[in-house]
């Protein structure tokens, strides 16, 4: 059986590679820039490369420590797509004190 292939992204130069997943293997370079890649997981699906407002959320994202790992049978669960949504739920977390990771991840806001 094959190895399994993980997701890992280049914020700069707005790329994303399957690569196989080696846990002993931790400085992953970026082929373009010769930049660190992040590690995302196996769920990923990247914006196109022009499309900027997706690249800042994945940013907004990653910098939350938000990863698309999938579970077993449900996948990586909600994650924004649009920075309206993410605008949406940072004014969540300062209103109610929530952490702001565990709000990027609710599908639904209480009203």
């Amino acid at each position: 059986m094959p190895p399994s292939r993980t997701s890992y992204v280049c914020l700069p130069c707005r790329a994303s590679y399957k690569q196989p997943c080696d846990r002993e293997r931790a400085d992953r370079v970026c082929p373009r820039c010769a930049g660190a890649l992040v590690h995302l997981g196996s769920a990923f699906a990247a914006p196109r490369r022009r499309d900027t407002a997706g690249w800042r959320t994945l940013s907004v994202l990653l910098n939350a420590g938000v990863r698309f790992h999938a579970g077993c049978s449900d996948g990586p669960g909600y994650r924004p797509r649009r920075l309206s949504e993410v605008k949406e739920r940072m004014a969540y977390a300062q209103r109610t004190g929530e952490p702001f990771a565990k709000s990027l991840l609710r599908r639904e806001l209480p009203r």
